[in-house]
C-alpha cells in the first residue's frame, strides 16, 4: 500500500534576533528547500517558543530549528532545548557566526548543550548566495529527520499496538537498520484501512505490509530482515577466506580490509549491524565527523562500504561453534547452516548491563550516559553529577568528573566500596571534597522535560525513596562478553574476554605454535574489539584493531596453519 500524505508540509523554524542574518538564512532555506518544506522566520525566541507550541496543538511536524542570538546565546539553546520536547523527532542547530569556532566561550556553550542534549549541533551562518557549506549541514539534518519521520512513505508499514515490548523492539529493530517505517494503531483510521486491505481481523500480535507487498503477521527479526531484502541465511555452501562473527566497529573494519585486500568475507550478526555502538544516538569524539554521528549512520557507512568490496552479511544468524576442518574452521550458525573458512576474526564486543528504566533510557545522551565520563567531564562545570558503580572503572570516572563538576554522587548497592574497588581509589575517593558516597542505594526512576533533572533514589534498607536534582547520571555496572560459547581451545581470561598474542598463556603457546598479534590459542582464530582482553573500549580502537587483525590474517595464510 502506497500512502500519499496530504498533510502540510513539514515546517523549518529559523530564529535569528539579527534582521539582516535572518533574511539571508529564510533566503537559503526557502530557496534550496522552499518545495518541500515550508520555512518560518522569527527574530524573536520567544516568539519562537510560541510558534512551537501552536504548531504541536495543531498537529504540524517540525523537522529542524535552527536558532542564533548574538547578545544571548543561551536563549537561543533553551529555544532549541525546550523543541525537543515538543516535537521529538526535530532535529536542531545552534547558529553562529563564521569566526566564532576559534572562541572559547562559543566552543563550551556548544559542548555544554550537546552534552546535555539540547542541541545537536552547531550550524554556521551563511555569508553569501548558495553557501554550500550551510547547505552540508542543513541537508544532513534533514536526512537525519526524514530516517525517523518517513512523510508517509515508507518501506514498512505495522499494525501494532504501539506501546508494547514488541512493538518497540521492532521499531527499535528497523531504526538501526535505516529502514522507513510508520507504525499504526490497529483500532486508529490507518491502522483499520491497512487491515482491511489485507482482508485481516484485529491480530494479537503485529502485522507488517513491506513495499512490495510482503504481509508478515507476528514476524521474527529474522522474517521481517528478509523481507526487506537483507541475507539471513547463505544460498549455497561457499568456502570464504575469513568469516568475521560480529559486526560492530571491529568486525565492520575487519570487513572493510579484508574484502578490500582480497580475501572473500562473511561477517555474521546475530542481531543488527553496528552493535553496541550501532545503538548510540551520537558519537561526538570519532576522529574526522566533527558534527557527530549517529552509530546507526556510522554503521551504515560502514557496511555499504563492505558490501561495496564484496563482502557478504547474514543478519540474525548467531554463530554457536568454530571447529577445525584440516586447514580450514567450519562455523555452525543457529539457522542450522555451517559456513567453512580458511580463518575466523571474533568481534562479538559485549554487552553492556542497563538500568532498564524506561524513563531514563529515554534519556540516554541527554544527561544519562552507559560508560566512562570523559566527553562529558567538561560540561559538568558547577553541575551535578551521579554515577552508579562501584567497580575500579565508576572510581575512576568519579574523580575524574570531580575535577570539573560541583558534587558528584557515588551510588552503589552494597554497603562498603572495599570488594569492587582497589584501595587507592577509595582513598582518593575520601579525600575529595564534592565527593560523596550513598551506599545501599538504588537508582528506581528519573525524569526531565527534554533532558535528566532528577532521578529517584531508594534505600534498600529502608525502602524510603528521595527524589533529588540531577543535571547528569553516568552508570558503569560492567558488561559480558559473549564467549561462553567458544570452544576450550581458545583462551578466555577470568571474565570471558578472548586472550590474544602475547597474553596467551605458555602453555597454550608451546602446544600450538606462537599467537601473531590478535590471534587466539586456536591459531587462525583472531579477536578484535571489545571482545578481547586488554582492548581500549571506544569505537576508534576497535576499528583499529578490526584493521590490524588483517594483517594478522594475511601473515597466518601466508606462513600457513
Amino acid at each position: 500500500m502506497k500512502q500519499k500524505s496530504r498533510k502540510p508540509k513539514p515546517i523549518i523554524l529559523a530564529v535569528e534576533d539579527d534582521a539582516q542574518s535572518l533574511g539571508m538564512i529564510g533566503d537559503e532555506l526557502s530557496g534550496r528547500y522552499g518545495r518541500d518544506y515550508e520555512v518560518v522566520s522569527l527574530r524573536s525566541c520567544i516568539d519562537g517558543r510560541k510558534t512551537l507550541e501552536e504548531l504541536t496543538r495543531d498537529g504540524r511536524r517540525v523537522a529542524l530549528v535552527l536558532a542564533g542570538h548574538q547578545e544571548d546565546p543561551e536563549s537561543a539553546v533553551q529555544l532549541l532545548s525546550s523543541a525537543k520536547g515538543l516535537h521529538p523527532d526535530v532535529r536542531r542547530g545552534l547558529l553562529i557566526p563564521w569566526g566564532a569556532w576559534g572562541e572559547e566561550s562559543t566552543a563550551k556553550t556548544i559542548v555544554d548543550a550537546m552534552t546535555f542534549g539540547q542541541i545537536d549541533y552547531y550550524v554556521l551562518r551563511p555569508w553569501r548566495e548558495h553557501d554550500e557549506f550551510f547547505h552540508r549541514t542543513v541537508t544532513a539534518f534533514l536526512h537525519d529527520w526524514a530516517q525517523s519521520d518517513p512523510m508517509g512513505e515508507a518501506r514498512v508499514f505495522i499494525v501494532a499496538e504501539r506501546e508494547s515490548r514488541r512493538t518497540y523492539e521492532l521499531r527499535n529493530f528497523l531504526a538501526r537498520l535505516r529502514i522507513e517505517h510508520i507504525v499504526y494503531e490497529p483500532k486508529s483510521t490507518n491502522g483499520r484501512a491497512l487491515l482491511a486491505e489485507l482482508g485481516l481481523e484485529l491480530h494479537a500480535g503485529p502485522v507488517a505490509k513491506t513495499h512490495d507487498g510482503t504481509v508478515l503477521i507476528d514476524p521474527t527479526d529474522g522474517q521481517l530482515a528478509g523481507a526487506c531484502g537483507l541475507k539471513t541465511g547463505l544460498d549455497s555452501d561457499e568456502r570464504f577466506g575469513i568469516v568475521v562473527i560480529g559486526s560492530g566497529p571491529a568486525g565492520l573494519a575487519a570487513a572493510v580490509y579484508g574484502s578490500s585486500e582480497g580475501l572473500t568475507t562473511l561477517v555474521v550478526e546475530r542481531e543488527v549491524v553496528g552493535g553496541q555502538a550501532g545503538s548510540s544516538s551520537r558519537i561526538r569524539n570519532y576522529l574526522g565527523f566533527a558534527r557527530g554521528i549517529s552509530g546507526s549512520e556510522l554503521a551504515a557507512q560502514a557496511y555499504q562500504q563492505a558490501w561495496v568490496f564484496g563482502t557478504k552479511f547474514l543478519i540474525t544468524q548467531g554463530a554457536t561453534a568454530i571447529e577445525r576442518d584440516g586447514d580450514d574452521f567450519v562455523v555452525m550458525l543457529s539457522g542450522g547452516q555451517r559456513v567453512t573458512t580458511g580463518a575466523v576474526v571474533l568481534a562479538t564486543g559485549v554487552s553492556y548491563r542497563r538500568l532498564g528504566i524506561p524513563a531514563l533510557e529515554d534519556l540516554v545522551g541527554a544527561g544519562v550516559f552507559y560508560g566512562a565520563a570523559s566527553s562529558e567531564a567538561r560540561a559538568l562545570a558547577g553541575r551535578h553529577a551521579f554515577m552508579v558503580g562501584g567497580g575500579n572503572s565508576a572510581g575512576q570516572a568519579a574523580v575524574h568528573l570531580a575535577a570539573h563538576a560541583a558534587t558528584v554522587t557515588i551510588l552503589i548497592r552494597s554497603n562498603s566500596l572495599a570488594a569492587s574497588m582497589s584501595s587507592y581509589l577509595i582513598k582518593e575517593i575520601g579525600a575529595a571534597p564534592n565527593i560523596e558516597v550513598r551506599f545501599t542505594t538504588q537508582v528506581v526512576e528519573g525524569g526531565g522535560d527534554d533532558r535528566l533533572q532528577h532521578l529517584v533514589l531508594k534505600d534498600l534498607i529502608t525502602g524510603d525513596e528521595e527524589k533529588v536534582g540531577a543535571d547528569a547520571l553516568f552508570i558503569l555496572i560492567g558488561a559480558e562478553p559473549f564467549t561462553d560459547w567458544l570452544p576450550d581451545e581458545i583462551e578466555c581470561d577470568p571474565w570471558g574476554y578472548v586472550l590474544t598474542g602475547a597474553d596467551v598463556q605458555q602453555g597454550a603457546r608451546a602446544a600450538s605454535g606462537h599467537p601473531l598479534s590478535y590471534e587466539t590459542s586456536m591459531l587462525g582464530v583472531f579477536a578484535a574489539g571489545d571482545v578481547r582482553h586488554s582492548s581500549v573500549k571506544r569505537v576508534a580502537s576497535a576499528v583499529g584493531e578490526g584493521s590490524a587483525a588483517i594483517r594478522s590474517v594475511h601473515e597466518r595464510i601466508a606462513g600457513g596453519l
